[in-house]
Order: C-alpha cells, then sequence, then structure tokens
C-alpha cells in the first residue's frame, strides 16, 4: 500500500493550505484553504489544481483561518460530498468565517462587472456565494481533542491542541503503515487565551509551518504587551487623530479586545474610544464569548463587554468613523486585503495627525506589507493614497511560533524515522528552518515540497518526490508578480511625469512608453505563431 502526498497549497507561501494524502486510490484532504495576497496567487483560487473533488473521500481542518478553510465552499460547490471533521470550536467560527467570504466573493464580482476597464471581459462569476459558504459549513463533524476517528477508509486520526486560535489543532494521521503529524499552524509559547502546543512523539514524517522559521521575537509577557500598546495608543491620542488597527477578525481582534478592556479598567489609556468595524470580527467575539469559560487570562471577568467598546455593524455607522478623530479604529482584514480596513486606510493613511498599528503577519505582496515596508503612496480602490499617517507595529501579538518555538515542537516530535517536510511560509523563513532543523545529531532529514508536486511517504524512509509541480505555481509563489510592479508604477507615474518641467519632453516620455507596450506585444504575438514560448 503506497501513501502519497501533494501539496495543493501554502508551498513557499503562507497562504492556500491544502494537502492531499493518497492511500491506493483513497484520496483525504487536510485543509483547503484560500490563496490570499498577489493577484497571482489569488488567481490560484480559480485553478488550484484539486481534481475530482466528488472523489475525495474526507477532508479534516485544522482551523477556521480563510488560508486553510477558505476554498471548502468551492470543493462542497464541485461535487465533495462527503465530512469535513474539525473541533467543535472550529465548527462555530467557520459558520461566519465562510458566508463572510462567500458575500466578499459576491461583492468582488459585482465591483468587477462595475469597473470601465473591465467592462470588455467575460463577465466575473463568484468562486462561491454566502449560500454556497454555508452549505460546506453544514458539512462539518465536530470532533474533540484526543479522540481517534475514521476520515476515510483506510485512516485513522486525532487532533492535538495547537494553540494557535480558537479550536486550531494539529493533525495526527495513520495510514498504510505510515504515522504522520501534521503542524497545522503552530501557536506561540504562553499565548493569551489558549494553553501551549502539544502532541505525541515518534513520527515516520512531520509536515510543519515555517511562517516565522527565521525569526526569533523577543520575549514579552502580556503585560508587557499591554504596556507597549499603552503607550502607542497614548502617543496616538495626543496627536489628535485616529488609531487605525488593521487586524484579523478571529483571534487577532479579541485579543486586542482583551488587551484594550484590561487598560481601561486599569485607568491607562483614559476615556478611548474603540470601535471594532467588522460584523465577522464582532460574530467571532460572539463565539469567543460562548466559549468564555474555556479561554486562560482573562482575570475572571467578560473583556468582551468592556464600556470602553463600541461594535460596528451597519455601514452607514462605519462610513460615520470617516468624520471622527481620536478614536481607535480596528477593522479587517489583517492585511488590508479586503473589507472595511481600505476605507479607514483611505481616510487616515493622508493624516500626518492619525496612526496605523500593524499586528499581524504582512505577507509579501498585500497593501499592509506595503505600507509596513515604508511606501510614500499607496493604491487602494483604484486610487493613490499619500502615506503621512506615521506607522507603528508590535510583533508580539503574533498568533504563530517563532523560530525557537518551532524548532521545540519539532524536537518534541522526535524521532522522526522519515522526513520533516515543511510548508506554509516565504522561502527565507523555510531555508533558514530546514538548516537549523536538519543540523546536529539525530536531526531529521528535511524537505522543502514545491506546490504541485507529488511525493511518496513511507515508513521510516525519507519522502521521495515522485512529479514535479506545474512551474506556473512555482512561479505564484513569488515575492513579486506583474499586478504588485504595475500598481508601484501607477501609483507613482503621474507624479513622476510633473517632474519632467517640458510639455514636449513629458509627451515624448508617453509615446517611448507607448511604443515598449506595442512593441512587447507585437514580440509576444510573433513567438505564439511560431509555437515558442515567451
Amino acid at each position: 500500500m503506497a501513501l502519497t502526498l501533494t501539496l495543493h497549497g501554502a508551498g513557499r507561501t503562507v497562504t492556500g493550505s491544502c494537502l492531499e494524502f493518497n492511500l491506493d486510490g483513497t484520496r483525504l484532504l487536510v485543509d483547503c484553504g484560500m490563496f490570499q495576497g498577489s493577484r497571482t496567487l489569488e488567481a490560484l483560487n480559480r485553478n488550484n489544481g484539486i481534481e475530482r473533488p466528488d472523489q475525495i473521500a474526507g477532508v479534516v481542518l485544522t482551523h477556521a483561518h480563510i488560508d486553510h478553510s477558505g476554498l471548502l465552499p468551492r470543493l462542497v460547490k464541485d461535487g465533495y460530498g462527503g465530512d469535513i471533521f474539525c473541533t467543535p470550536e472550529t465548527a462555530d467560527l467557520l459558520e461566519f468565517m465562510l458566508a463572510d467570504s462567500g458575500r466578499i466573493q459576491e461583492a468582488d464580482a459585482e465591483r468587477q462587472a462595475r469597473r470601465r476597464d473591465r467592462r470588455h471581459e467575460d463577465r466575473w462569476e463568484p468562486l462561491y456565494t454566502e449560500d454556497e459558504a454555508l452549505e460546506a459549513w453544514r458539512a462539518t463533524r465536530r470532533t474533540g481533542l484526543g479522540e481517534w476517528f475514521e476520515p476515510a477508509p483506510g485512516f485513522r486520526a486525532r487532533l492535538w491542541n495547537a494553540g494557535h486560535i480558537l479550536g486550531a489543532a494539529s493533525v495526527e494521521l495513520e495510514a498504510g503503515g505510515v504515522r504522520i503529524m501534521c503542524s497545522g499552524d503552530i501557536g506561540p509559547e504562553n499565548k493569551a487565551f489558549h494553553a501551549d502546543p502539544e502532541g505525541p512523539a515518534g513520527f515516520d514524517h512531520v509536515i510543519c509551518e515555517s511562517t516565522y522559521g527565521d525569526r526569533v521575537r523577543e520575549r514579552q509577557t502580556i503585560a508587557q504587551r499591554r504596556e507597549a500598546l499603552a503607550a502607542i495608543i497614548t502617543e496616538a491620542r495626543a496627536k489628535g487623530g485616529n488609531l487605525v488597527i488593521p487586524a484579523f477578525a478571529l483571534e487577532r481582534t479579541q485579543e486586542l479586545l482583551l488587551d484594550i478592556a484590561m487598560l481601561s479598567r486599569g485607568g491607562a489609556i483614559g476615556n478611548a474610544m474603540v470601535f471594532v468595524d467588522s460584523p465577522l470580527a464582532n460574530h467571532a467575539t460572539d463565539v469567543f464569548a460562548r466559549h468564555l469559560h474555556d479561554l486562560e487570562d482573562t482575570g475572571g471577568i467578560d473583556p468582551f463587554s468592556s464600556p470602553a467598546i463600541h461594535y460596528v455593524n451597519d455601514v452607514a455607522e462605519s462610513m460615520r468613523l470617516n468624520t471622527i478623530s481620536g478614536a481607535i479604529i480596528i477593522a479587517a482584514s489583517g492585511m488590508c486585503e479586503a473589507g472595511r480596513i481600505r476605507h479607514h486606510l483611505f481616510h487616515n493613511l493622508a493624516r500626518r495627525d492619525s496612526t496605523v498599528l500593524f499586528v499581524g503577519f504582512q505577507a509579501q505582496g498585500s497593501l499592509g506589507r506595503v505600507i509596513l515596508d515604508g511606501a510614500e503612496r499607496v493604491r487602494i480602490s483604484g486610487r493613490d493614497v499619500l502615506v503621512r499617517a506615521a506607522i507603528a507595529r508590535i510583533d508580539s501579538y503574533s498568533a504563530h511560533a517563532d523560530q525557537s518555538e518551532l524548532l521545540a515542537w519539532i524536537a518534541a516530535r522526535a524521532p522522526i524515522r522519515g522526513s520533516l517536510l515543511l510548508d506554509h511560509g516565504e522561502s527565507g523563513a523555510m531555508d533558514t528552518l530546514a538548516a537549523l532543523a536538519g543540523k546536529g545529531p539525530g536531526a531529521p532529514v528535511v524537505r522543502i515540497p514545491e506546490m504541485g508536486e507529488l511525493w511518496e511517504l513511507a515508513p521510516g524512509a525519507p519522502a521521495r518526490r515522485l512529479r514535479t509541480g506545474p512551474p506556473e505555481l512555482a512561479r505564484a509563489a513569488a515575492p513579486r508578480d506583474w499586478q504588485n510592479a504595475y500598481a508601484d508604477l501607477a501609483s507613482s507615474l503621474k507624479h513622476r511625469l510633473e517632474a519632467i518641467r517640458d510639455d514636449e519632453a513629458r509627451e515624448k516620455a508617453i509615446a517611448e512608453m507607448r511604443k515598449v507596450l506595442d512593441s512587447y506585444a507585437a514580440f509576444r504575438a510573433g513567438k505564439k505563431r511560431d509555437g515558442s514560448h515567451p
């Protein structure tokens, strides 16, 4: 009996997590996540390489984040009719996470249809609808931690606390005489709300995330993190503008609310007005409140009912926030790629009295990463925006283990008799973690699968590549793509043309740019006619 693995996503990128295990024709998925970030990556959501979803026997979901769950509705829409196994907390969160994603897909399709520069293209259909998303949620099957279950014929599995977000789990698998651990996303030690990650030892193969494989964070207690947050809030309020915080709706927003509630109770931030402008975050907060008895670090109180915190759901109320000053505005999405955070950035980035605070990972190619990397102007919904606001960052809110914590988690799974396979990381992070994890006596053999590759997982032997993946998948995971380069050029083009003082020279520059584009288009057309690849 041969067990194989195909990586459909999260290969040299941190989104689109999806592992397909195949035991003599019986197929099992662990996660089915959406690609986020660059436009090239997002295009993979419509062609992610999962063939014949109707022949997949089972799905196990590690947690509710969209980069791990966001393509489940498409999987069901395309024919998958089985169960989706996950923890009860993940199932509770997934109802709102997937429904929100479906609404975003529908809104994106409507917006694309309205754009003048896209009217000549075929109608843009949503990836899936809200109703289709809820159909996928109804396929969830709640499974407790530590309980063995059979997600597909020939497979045994059980879930272990991953310490990442509410309900997050690592997946232990046994199939064809092979024992495997899939980390999912691993949380850091001493994270708010959750116990530290756990799991058994002794595997043939371990598949581990590597988001922060090249970073060791300065250790900070929850009290020290709150001091840092209080200092930023105080400074931002003194300037008179708003403090805008892009935050993931799930977990990051709730951690911020915990800290803000504690700071407010202690009088550390005065009478700060806090607005959570994200219906999804507000639904997720309701789920956290329902599981309050399972959460750590709350001091015995309900932090989500603090009088300092106001929950915004109505669109008109959200728009009214654009007219105020001196407020703390928490909005999704965390990487600024969608949602209400974009109009708050549009109205605050150009204000010298405002502050934008980043408290989460920003993937390469995302708007948040561009701002954090020091862009002087950015493009939001087709409009140029100068960046004059102060940009701040707190790293200690991360829900991901850093390099030392990942290495400790890997060591706790030893002995790893076959291979340690790394996924869910950008190239630098993966290569750095691979070098460290594969060093020293007793170290495992380390493999870094690329997206679309097929690997054989044999008991007690290193993983063996059977087939390479399509080259376009590897190119999609590159740090930048033409859409990023275009956005950078478009946002600065008018400014650069205005720097040319002479009108005649300016017109000549425009003509030469047109000539370059026309000549390249002709070159590509010629290559296609003779059958070669441009």
